[in-house]
C-alpha cells in the first residue's frame, strides 16, 4: 500500500513520544497522527488531550488516535520512541541500554515490516546508533528510509551555547557535533562559524568576557542532556523538536542537510557502523551522505566513535 501523504505513526506514548506528538502536531503539516503503545490507556489519554488543541484558531484539524501496527501500512513517516530510558540515579550511560533496546527494536521492526517497507522511519530510541544500525541492516528495509536522530540534538545544543555566549541568533551559528550520540561525540571546530566568522575569530569580532574554551563548550553540550535528566527526570522538548525538524524535511522534501545517524559505507574510511555525519534529507529519507571536509584530528575522532560503537555491535552479535 502506498503511503498516505502527511500520516505519521508514533511508536511509544511515554515522555518522549508524547512530546514528539505535540511537536509534530505544532508543525501544522500533518493530517493524521496515530500513536501505538502497549499501555493503551496512556496512548488514549495523550491523543485525547492533544486532540482538543485542534479546536483553536490557526490549528489544523488533525486526526489524532490510538492505533496498532497495521496503521504503518499507509504511514508516510514512522517515529520510533519506544523502549526504556535512563532514569535519575541510574548509571548515566546510554550504551548500557543497548541490550534491552535491541530486543525492543527487533520486536518493533518485525511488526513494522509486516505492513510496510515504504515509510520513512525516524529512530529516537537509545542508544540510537546501535538500534539504527540494527534496523538498517537486519530487516531488508531500504537503508535510506531509516534515519537515526543521532547528534542532531547535540548539534543544536552546541549552537545554542555558542549563541548565548556571543549574543547572536542561534540560527546564525553553524557547525556540527558528529560521531556517536554519546561520550565520544566531537565538535567539528574546523567548520564552526557565526555568519562566516570562524571560531578562532569569535572573540575578536563578536566579543566575550571570557575567551572561547572549545573543550568546555563541547563538554557542556554533551552533558546538558544528563543535567536536564537530573533536574526534571527526563528529557523531551529538545529531542521532540529534533524529530520535528526531520519530519518537516521529509514532508516538504526540503533537501535539508542535518547531522543524523546512518550506516557508513566507506565515508572517511569507515564501514559497517552507524553514526552521525551530515546527510541530505528528502521525502525519500537520506538521499546523500556528505563527506564534509574535516581536519585529520576530527577524522580520527570520528574513527574512535566508530570503533567504540563497533565493539558494542560485536558484543551484541548484530553486526553483519
Amino acid at each position: 500500500m502506498k503511503p498516505v501523504k502527511n500520516k505519521v505513526v508514533i511508536i511509544g506514548a511515554g515522555m518522549v513520544g508524547s512530546a514528539v506528538m505535540n511537536s509534530v502536531l505544532g508543525l501544522g503539516l500533518v493530517a493524521e497522527i496515530v500513536v501505538i503503545d502497549n499501555n493503551i490507556n496512556k496512548a488514549k489519554g495523550e491523543t485525547l488531550d492533544a486532540s482538543h488543541t485542534t479546536s483553536f484558531a490557526y490549528s489544523p484539524n488533525v486526526l489524532l488516535r490510538v492505533g496498532d501496527y497495521e496503521d504503518c501500512s499507509d504511514a508516510q513517516i514512522i517515529v520510533m520512541t519506544a523502549g526504556p530510558s535512563i532514569k535519575p540515579g541510574e548509571t548515566l550511560d546510554r550504551l548500557l541500554l543497548a541490550d534491552k533496546n535491541v530486543k525492543v527494536m527487533n520486536s518493533v521492526m518485525s511488526s513494522i515490516t509486516q505492513y510496510t517497507k515504504d515509510a520513512v522511519i525516524v529512530i529516537v530510541t537509545n542508544p540510537v546508533d546501535i538500534v539504527t544500525y540494527l534496523a538498517q541492516n537486519n530487516f531488508d528495509y531500504p537503508k535510506e528510509k531509516i534515519i537515526g536522530t543521532g547528534t542532531l540534538l547535540d548539534t543544536a545544543r552546541l549552537r545554542r551555547i555558542l549563541a548565548m555566549k556571543y549574543l547572536v541568533d542561534t540560527k546564525n551559528v553553524h557547525g556540527y557535533v558528529l560521531g556517536e550520540h554519546g561520550g565520544s561525540a566531537f565538535a567539528t571546530w574546523s567548520l564552526v562559524n557565526v555568519a562566516g566568522i570562524p571560531y578562532s575569530e569569535f572573540d575578536k569580532f563578536l566579543g566575550s568576557s571570557d575567551p572561547l574554551d572549545t573543550d568546555a563548550i563541547l563538554d557542556e553540550a554533551k552533558s546538558t542532556g544528563l543535567k536536564i535528566l537530573e533536574l526534571k527526570g527526563y528529557t523531551s522538548s529538545g529531542i521532540a523538536m529534533s524529530v520535528s525538524r526531520i519530519v518537516k524535511a521529509v514532508l516538504l522534501n526540503e533537501l535539508s542537510i542535518l547531522p543524523v545517524s546512518t550506516t557508513l559505507d566507506g565515508e572517511y574510511g569507515i564501514k559497517n557502523v552507524a553514526l552521525s555525519i551530515p546527510c541530505v534529507i528528502s521525502s525519500d529519507g537520506i538521499i546523500k551522505k556528505l563527506e564534509v571536509p574535516l581536519s585529520n584530528e576530527e577524522i580520527e575522532k570520528l574513527k574512535i566513535s566508530a570503533n567504540n560503537l563497533g565493539k558494542i555491535l560485536d558484543d551484541l552479535n548484530i553486526r553483519k
